[in-house]
């Protein structure tokens, strides 16, 4: 029972059915959004995503019973259940956040789709090597800031009047959305070289700095390629080892058998 169970578990067309029901599920979840559609067909999508949960619940179920507790070792499998788990949970008065959290199930495509694993994979692992440039990009932010907000901001006071203004500023500034016109142009009628600091502001944050994060991800994610394809060419050489090992045996026992062939020839000469 637990073998077949585990090929059903183990099966390419399992995962295939679970990544077609979570599309459909996140497709049905984004129609209960309208009133129009709820209006006509509410009951009946209610009833259909119940039946995904419950599918999903089998699924998770029958992987924990199959891999035990390998299965609480794996990080993807903890969040397959953590999802499903706010997924059964009833949406009380006060726990009426769930409810809305029941779309999280869309992101299990990611522990599905093997390729976007490798780029959630390469993202966090690119998480220590950000840490760094996140303290980088703050101070940077913070002298500015502070440069900021002694210059313009007795003149400038809804925009660098304090140093919290200043920061939301300047942020606005680094997007690029508007930072000409809502910004720079009416501090430039009072401080015509005002272009200086904030050219400069840019070119620090958004084409310097900005790019370090850029290429810790990039390469981030190439050494978790590079991992993927080394753990596949493991799993091939290992399937390569297990088909040819019953062949070397037999080559072993004719081998064998021949020596014990020419031996008795030999002593019958």
């Amino acid at each position: 029972m637990l073998a077949k169970l585990r090929t059903i578990v183990e099966d390419p067309r399992t995962d295939r059915v679970i990544m077609t029901l979570i599309i459909i599920n996140a497709i049905t979840l984004g129609l209960q959004t309208s009133k129009t559609v709820m209006s006509a067909y509410g009951p009946a999508l209610e009833l259909f995503d119940d039946i995904i949960v419950w599918i999903f619940v089998i699924e998770v179920s029958a992987r924990i019973i199959v891999h035990r507790w390998a299965f609480f070792k794996d990080p993807w499998s903890i969040f397959d259940f953590i999802v499903v788990a706010i997924a059964v949970i009833p949406a009380s008065q006060t726990l009426s956040v769930l409810r809305s959290l029941r779309i999280l199930r869309a992101l299990r495509l990611i522990t599905v789709v093997p390729t976007l694993k490798a780029v959630v994979g390469g993202l966090l692992a690119a998480l220590p090597g950000m840490g760094s440039i996140v303290l980088l990009i703050m101070l940077i932010y913070y002298v500015f800031a502070v440069i900021a907000t002694k210059l313009y901001g007795p003149e400038f006071p809804e925009l660098f009047g304090t140093l919290g203004k200043s920061f939301f500023t300047l942020f606005t500034v680094m997007t690029l959305e508007g930072w000409v016109d809502g910004v720079v142009k009416p501090i430039m009628e009072k401080f015509p070289r005002a272009w200086i600091f904030f050219v400069t502001f840019i070119i620090v944050t958004t084409f310097m700095v900005l790019n370090l994060f850029i290429g810790v991800v990039v390469n981030a994610m190439q050494k978790e390629h590079a991992k993927a394809e080394k753990l596949e060419l493991e799993a091939e050489r290992e399937i390569v080892h297990e088909e040819a090992a019953p062949i070397l045996a037999e080559l072993k026992s004719l081998k064998a058998d021949v020596a014990e062939l020419r031996k008795a020839l030999g002593g019958k000469t």
